[in-house]
């Protein structure tokens, strides 16, 4: 039996504004995949996600790479990722969550994913979690030998399937360029870890200093809360030829905000406000059940939001983060012209 035995919450990140600098600190890139913990006992081998959900069945090409290269016994901590010639591919990598076996299999052909490993839970029969990081990252250099690299920019590009240790510095210039030139093959930006540090499930102990920018949008709908009682979420657009095509959305409010901003906006429904086929859209595989029925609004107020990426062009990456009400700016010059597209 393994001495790191499922179900693992994964130790997490809370937001920064800044690289820290000094002593004790590590940077990594922020990879842009699927959060996986991994679990090897000899011939079993089982990947787990963030929220401790099987992920063997949609990566049997990392499956197998993992097998062929891990020894008999070790917990990991890490990312499955898409590479490309490119970058990183989140779009097509959320593809690969598929029902079919027969599409699995050829999405694995197609579109080969690799693992970046980032940490080492327990090796042999060694729990390793309360040691500090700096011998975490010993052991994980000692068990994965041949697959560490210092490219940073490596195994987003290379073709998988394969098996990398994340590249990492103490340099904080390092990291600031690591910041800036990452991004072009798809990294969310840095992860900052102390080297004392022990592993700590379910705690935000690192820092993730994401790339962020600012757009003003139309609210052009909303979604209730799940009490009913007031706004869970404010629905985004921006206009692209007149068209008013939905972003994203943001949810970052207060219980008594959330009530204020549906008495706000209960008397500005409407039948339609985003154009065509650019609305929100309706249940998927990621919603597990939860409600996602939307109420139109007249696009009348606009609002200015912090956001990651735009994914494809066309729609934000994550959740955007609420900053403030522009009232002094008119609906129709909310384009898109003011995101990368």
């Amino acid at each position: 039996m393994l001495p790191v035995a499922p179900p693992i919450k994964p130790m997490l990140a809370k937001a920064g504004a800044d690289i820290p600098d000094g002593d004790g600190w590590l940077h990594e890139p922020k990879w842009d995949g699927f959060r996986t913990i991994v679990f090897r006992d000899r011939d079993a081998l089982h990947l787990r996600s963030r929220n401790d959900r099987p992920m063997n069945r949609y990566f049997p090409e990392v499956e197998r790479t993992l097998l062929d290269a891990l020894p008999d016994r070790c917990v990991l901590d890490g990312e499955i990722i898409l590479p490309t010639d490119g970058g990183l591919e989140f779009e097509t990598l959320q593809l690969r969550l598929h029902p079919a076996a027969s599409r699995v299999d050829l999405l694995a052909a197609e579109t080969p994913c690799s693992f970046v490993a980032f940490d080492v839970l327990g090796v042999g029969d060694e729990d390793l979690m309360a040691q500090p990081l700096g011998r975490r990252l010993e052991a994980l250099d000692d068990l994965l030998g041949g697959q560490t690299t210092d490219d940073p920019a490596l195994p987003a590009t290379a073709p998988g399937p394969a098996l990398y240790r994340t590249a990492r510095t103490s340099d904080v210039d390092v990291a600031r360029r690591w910041f800036v030139d990452l991004e072009d093959i798809g990294c969310d930006g840095l992860i900052c870890k102390r080297s004392d540090q022990a592993y700590l499930p379910g705690d935000r102990g690192w820092v993730k200093v994401k790339h962020r920018r600012t757009a003003d949008c139309v609210v052009g709908g909303y979604r209730l809360h799940k009490d009913r009682t007031g706004i869970g979420a404010l629905l985004l657009g921006l206009y692209d030829d007149g068209d008013l095509r939905y972003v994203g959305h943001t949810s970052s409010f207060k219980a008594a905000e959330r009530r204020e901003l549906l008495a706000t906006l209960e008397p500005m429904r409407a039948e339609r406000s985003f154009s065509g086929d650019w609305g929100p859209g309706g249940p998927s595989r990621w919603s597990g059940g939860r409600e996602t029925e939307w109420i139109a609004v007249e696009p009348k107020l606009v609002c200015e939001v912090s956001y990651d990426f735009v994914q494809s062009g066309q729609r934000f990456r994550h959740a955007a983060t609420f900053i403030r009400w522009r009232d002094d700016k008119p609906p129709d010059a909310c384009t898109f012209d003011q995101v990368t597209r």
